[in-house]
Formats: structure tokens, C-alpha cells, sequence
């Protein structure tokens, strides 16, 4: 017994040592993790990162997204390469940011479509299936009509929507696109049955202005920036601007406030996130990297250079602003009856 006493002890002895040697030795562990998780997000990035963008080359959201990316790279050192990830009306783009490793190297420029998209159906994606870094472009639309249209305010414009319902056609994107809504939802806000003004789905608001200007259509509800070249060159005219701020590119535009009393806004965004689950603290280091690009000389030139508008909302506020464009698209679908 005494053996086996002494024996006992010894052992005793040794797993106490040992426990307390493992117990150091995880102890250590966790210091040498909590020094390194702070070092990787310090190396982050290491390797160059791809910027999906839903949209074709071209386009504003392609061109947001690539002196966005130019830019990053000159704040964070590594190459960001932009990928047109187009089809489906956004959600094939949409689809692949949200399907990448939530490891920082794959983001995305998301846009308005985000808070649309699911309710007509097209997916289940919505502003929730991705981590926020920042709000980068905000574009209201506009009421362009052809330049020698008798209306010449939108109060005119919308009497003879009145007078003839059905007459006056619009167009400059697909059928339940931003810009549709931006008419429908106008019109609903006047006590005007959106029907009253016909849909003509187009490829996007290049088409619909040229349908406009070729007498096609009579309406084109898109962004200032994309009338921009028609404006400018005499074939179009906007009426209005459906936001509480004038235009900084044609500041003689009235808003709907000042034209008609009314406070329907609809813009288009553009913003760019990550796939949902993105470590904190690389989120925090893309999100101040973008916070200096969006107040940098570079891209407020270059946005004001194509008339695009400029806003910043840093993560959470970003993650707010979807919610709300989200809820607010989704009553006018509704309203207009393309909810799916």
C-alpha cells in the first residue's frame, strides 16, 4: 500500500506537473494567436483582391467600381482587379460575391438591384447575405422628355398623363427596373394609376433615351448622368429631378419639391461589400481604405466628371441604407404590382 501510495503520489506528482506544463504551454498558444490575428490583419491583403461588378464594362456601375478599385489599390498596395460578373438581370454578379470565401480577397460593387431582385423572384439574395464595407454613389433619376415635347414642367407633363391615360409611354430599363419604379412610384405618389404610363422594357437607360429621342417613347425617368450626352446636345430635356437636392451637373433642374410639392425621391446606389461573414478587422481595414478614396481629389474629380453623384456611409450605416431602400422598393413593387 505504501508502494502503492508512494506510487500514487509520484503520479500525482507528475500529472500535476504535466498539467500545469500543458497549461502554460496553451497559455502560450493563445499569446502567440492573440499577437498573430492582429499581424494577419495587419498583412491584409498580401495578395491581390478581385472586385466583381454584376454590370457589363462600360456602364457607371463599371466605372464607380474601377477608379474605386485603382484607388484601393494605391491606399492598401496590392492589385484590385475588377470582373464584369454579368446576366440575369445583376444576380449572376450578385450571386458570385456572396458565394466567395468571406476571406477579403474576392468583394463586389453592389447596387440598387440588391433590394429589388428578390422580390420579383430572381433570387433569394438580399442586402443581409453580405458583410457592408461602404456607400460610394447615390444617382437620382430624372423626368427627361424630347427636347421639343410641348410639356415644360413636370406639372404639365404629368396633366397630360391625366388627360390620356394610356397615350404616354416610358422606357430605360427592364420591366420592375429601378427607373420604372421611379416613374410607377411618382405616379402612385400623385394619385396617378402607374398603368397610366405604359412601360417599354429596354436594355438600360441608353436605349430608352434613344427610343425617346427617336419617338418611340416619350419618357425617360433615368439618371442625369446617363441623359447627360442628349442633354447636352440639345436632343432631350429634364423636367425634374426626383430627389430633395439639386443636381451639382444641371443645378437648374428643379426637384420634385420645388416643381410639384412632392417628396418621391428614387436614386440608384452603388456601394461595395464582401460575402457575409468577413473578419472584423479586415472589414474595418477596407471599409477606411474606401473611407479615404470616397474624400480623395481622385474620385470626386472623376465622379464629377461624369456627373456621377458622390456619397459615403460607412458600414453599419450602409447596412441601415440597404434595409430602407430594401423595404421602400419592395412597397412600391408592390404598389405597381410586380412582386413575385
Amino acid at each position: 500500500m505504501r508502494v502503492s501510495s508512494s506510487r500514487d503520489s509520484s503520479s500525482n506528482f507528475f500529472s500535476r506537473r504535466s498539467f500545469v506544463a500543458h497549461a502554460a504551454g496553451v497559455a502560450a498558444g493563445l499569446a502567440m494567436f492573440a499577437a498573430a490575428a492582429p499581424a494577419a490583419a495587419q498583412a491584409y491583403p498580401s495578395r491581390p483582391v478581385t472586385l466583381i461588378v454584376p454590370w457589363g464594362a462600360g456602364g457607371g456601375t463599371d466605372a464607380t467600381a474601377r477608379i474605386i478599385a485603382s484607388l484601393l489599390e494605391k491606399e492598401l498596395g496590392q492589385p484590385f482587379t475588377v470582373v464584369n460578373r454579368t446576366g440575369g438581370n445583376g444576380v449572376v454578379g450578385h450571386s458570385a460575391i456572396a458565394a466567395a470565401p468571406p476571406d477579403g480577397y474576392t468583394i463586389g460593387m453592389a447596387s440598387v438591384e440588391i433590394g429589388m431582385m428578390h422580390w420579383q423572384g430572381l433570387t433569394q439574395l438580399t442586402s443581409t447575405s453580405y458583410t457592408p464595407i461602404g456607400l460610394a454613389n447615390l444617382d437620382p433619376a430624372g423626368i427627361q422628355v424630347r427636347a421639343d415635347a410641348p410639356y415644360k414642367t413636370v406639372a404639365e407633363l404629368l396633366a397630360a398623363i391625366k388627360a390620356s391615360p394610356g397615350k404616354l409611354k416610358a422606357s430605360g430599363t427592364g420591366q420592375g427596373g429601378i427607373w420604372h419604379l421611379a416613374i410607377a412610384g411618382l405616379l402612385r405618389d400623385q394619385k396617378i394609376d402607374p398603368a397610366a404610363v405604359p412601360w417599354v422594357p429596354s436594355n438600360g437607360a441608353a436605349p430608352g433615351l434613344q427610343d425617346v429621342v427617336a419617338g418611340g417613347v416619350d419618357i425617360a425617368p433615368v439618371s442625369l448622368p446617363e441623359a447627360r450626352s442628349l442633354i447636352d446636345a440639345g436632343k432631350v430635356k429634364s423636367l425634374a429631378i426626383m430627389s430633395d437636392k439639386p443636381s451639382a451637373l444641371y443645378p437648374n433642374v428643379p426637384t420634385l419639391k420645388a416643381s410639384i410639392g412632392s417628396d418621391w425621391s428614387m436614386a440608384a446606389w452603388r456601394g461595395i461589400v464582401a460575402p457575409k461573414g468577413l473578419p472584423a478587422d479586415v472589414r474595418d481595414k477596407l471599409a477606411g481604405a474606401l473611407k479615404k478614396v470616397v474624400a480623395s481629389k481622385e474620385y470626386t474629380d472623376f465622379m464629377a466628371s461624369r456627373g456621377f453623384g458622390v456619397i459615403y456611409a460607412g458600414p453599419d450605416d450602409f447596412a441601415a441604407y440597404m434595409a430602407k431602400s430594401d423595404a421602400e422598393l419592395g412597397a412600391t413593387m408592390k404598389a405597381v404590382g410586380i412582386v413575385k
